[in-house]
């Protein structure tokens, strides 16, 4: 038996390793309380500092945000600049539910003024605990007028500021629209886009102490950033020019039942574009309602094509400028060339037996440009794609801008890839780097970076020109002044007759291109690119333009669709900017056309006036014959 001392010690022992458990544990909670309140106050002043102390700043400070105003953007026309894209105020119309009685009567009032399903706008309404229902935004002023008649209980308007387009979809996919990303609004597409940062200003902000009921403490700090609005653009875009451009081109593309077109006007000399047109396009005030989202693109700067024949003239110009030909060089055309394999015709298999080089472009004859790339060789045939801009991109700012494709040049030295380059196959362009290329022949060699802003005005309205840009120099004075007597010559007596204005030189190309096929070897049949490129007039070149028509289907050459075209825009530019012209109109193959009839009824009223002479003289005559022979 354990004695009573034992069972004492053991007890005690027992007593004190309880005493010494609970001492642990109250330790242990302690230490655990330190910690989460440790890892509490790091989490508070440390980590969610910023977090904490902006709360607490929102509790006794007021800040304001103050918007930027969008910048806007003009067309130019005269002195004053025409709105394009500006910020104007709608009205949105909203409801507070519980303030309205009969929902079915309001709703019954507002549905055909609104054009909104009756049932659609009971069902907002029908929430009577509901503080605010959105019913329409971007209210007509008609719309709002209407509704301001009725003087309804519980129906309210906000103002808002939305982008607005004035005139429509004219030149809407230069300059695009701002429209929604989830989170705010920005600028989607066209000039919109690529100028956003700079058109959508800077935000600033207000804040000052406020007391417990929320009010303005005045002596305390005020920290005040103003906003900084967004900057104005001023386009070289001619207002009058683009609203012609795209009246006619419409007119032509439905006409010929034609799939789309463009047309892009530039001044050569300092590269600013005056028109930039494409048809079909959309009403940026109403973008969401464009089936086609490929509209939104600008087919000028990013859907490059086989050019065909208007390529000619600037292989013509690579082999003038280097001495190999000149326009009355000759050679013998027996209908094609071979290579690799290929025979390479002329088109409809024509033959020409001896020509000239002026002859070549004049009859678009491929065989002849043939000749003319084999004098040039293929390097420097290369060298002289590259230095016209082609196959990279012309830095005209603009979105979605591509270089176009040469790589069938660049990654192989088969011979027949130079010679179709050479009669625009084989490689693609895009409009705005082929009337480019075109502006360097006409402005005497030299290549101008495609320009369509000419203005800044920014914020504090100072006004900033943009400056014309000289790339670099392709070719010499010599050559333009060759080429385009050979063009002159093109539109006199080639393809290009259509295209003439009578009263001015007129030079240009015709080109017929073939569509490659999308997803295989050769091209579609039956689908042709119309494009007539040119200038005037060629002794003091103003305009450029390029003309470019796709899939027609009524007639298949650009001399039926798009010279004729090509010729209406010229004569209105050079009447519009009031040239003089400087030949005999009646030498001109679109003389009859523009004058026959006007010149046909001066003529007869001439005639007119002539036998009206000879009768008065007549009768006065047989009247003193008369008197002699009564005296």
């Amino acid at each position: 038996m354990k004695s009573v001392k034992s069972i004492r010690d053991n007890r005690l022992r027992s007593e004190v390793s309880g005493k010494n458990r609970r001492v642990y544990f109250l330790a242990f909670s302690f230490f655990l309380i330190f910690l989460m309140i440790l890892f509490r106050l790091v989490s508070l002043q440390i980590v969610g500092r910023e977090k904490y102390r902006a709360l607490a700043e929102d509790q006794h400070k007021a800040v304001s945000e103050l918007e930027a105003n969008r910048g806007e953007i003009f067309l130019t026309e005269g002195d004053d600049p025409y709105p394009l894209a500006i910020n104007r105020q709608f009205q949105m119309l909203y409801a507070v539910p519980k303030d309205i009685e009969n929902s079915w009567e309001i709703a019954a009032k507002l549905a055909p003024i609104l054009e909104v399903e009756q049932s659609e706008i009971e069902r907002k309404l029908s929430d009577h605990s509901d503080p605010f229902e959105i019913l329409k935004k971007k209210l007509s002023d008609d719309q709002v007028a209407k509704i301001k008649e009725l003087n309804l209980d519980g129906i309210y308007f906000s103002p808002e500021i939305y982008r607005y387009y004035p005139s429509g979809d004219l030149a809407s996919q230069l300059v695009g629209f701002v429209g929604s990303n989830g989170h705010g609004f920005q600028g989607m597409y066209g000039l919109e886009a690529s100028w956003e940062n700079q058109l959508q200003g800077r935000a600033g902000h207000i804040s000052q102490e406020r007391d417990s009921g929320g009010r303005w403490i005045s002596v305390s700090d005020r920290d005040f950033e103003p906003a900084e609005n967004g900057i104005d653009l001023v386009l070289s875009v001619d207002h009058t020019i683009q609203y012609e451009a795209e009246k006619n081109l419409r007119e032509s593309v439905e006409g010929h039942q034609a799939d789309d077109g463009s047309i892009i006007v530039m001044q050569p000399k300092t590269g600013k574009i005056l028109a930039m047109a494409s048809y079909p396009n959309f009403d940026p005030n109403n973008y969401s309602e464009t089936e086609d989202i490929s509209l939104f693109n600008n087919p000028i700067v990013s859907t490059p094509y086989e050019p065909g024949s208007v390529f000619k003239p600037i292989t013509m110009a690579m082999a003038i400028n280097e001495g190999k030909v000149s326009p009355s060089t000759e050679y013998v055309d027996q209908g094609f060339v071979s290579e690799a394999g290929y025979n390479l015709k002329n088109s409809e298999g024509k033959v020409y037996g001896r020509q000239t080089m002026t002859q070549v472009l004049e009859e678009s004859i491929n065989t002849g440009v043939i000749f003319a790339e084999k004098l040039i060789g293929n390097e420097k045939f290369l060298d002289y794609v590259d230095k016209f801009g082609f196959g990279s991109k012309t830095g005209i700012n603009l979105p979605a801008e591509v270089g176009g494709s040469v790589i069938n040049l660049q990654k192989t030295n088969r011979t027949i890839n130079f010679f179709t380059a050479s009669f625009g196959q084989g490689i693609s362009v895009t409009p705005v780097q082929l009337v480019s290329a075109f502006s360097a022949i006409a402005n005497g060699g030299d290549l101008m970076r495609p320009q369509v802003v000419e203005k800044i005005i920014h914020s504090d309205g100072r006004e900033e020109e943009v400056e014309p840009e000289k790339i670099r120099s392709v070719i010499s004075k010599e050559t333009s002044k060759s080429l385009g007597e050979m063009l002159r010559a093109v539109v006199m007596n080639g393809h290009g007759k259509r295209a003439d204005v009578p009263g001015y030189l007129v030079g240009g190309k015709t080109g017929t291109a073939q569509v490659a096929k999308a997803d295989a070897r050769g091209y579609e049949d039956g689908v042709t690119i119309g494009s007539f490129i040119g200038y005037a007039p060629l002794d003091d070149p103003q305009f450029v333009i390029l003309v470019k028509i796709s899939n027609p289907k009524d007639v298949m050459w650009a001399e039926s669709t798009a010279a004729p075209l090509f010729g209406k825009i010229m004569k209105f530019l050079l009447e519009y900017y009031k040239v003089q012209p400087t030949e005999d109109p009646k030498i001109s193959p679109m003389y009859d056309e523009y004058y026959g009839q006007e010149a046909t009824e001066d003529v007869s009223e001439k005639e007119q006036e002539d036998q009206a002479d000879q009768n008065e003289t007549k009768d006065e005559s047989q009247s003193k014959k008369d008197k002699k022979k009564d005296d």
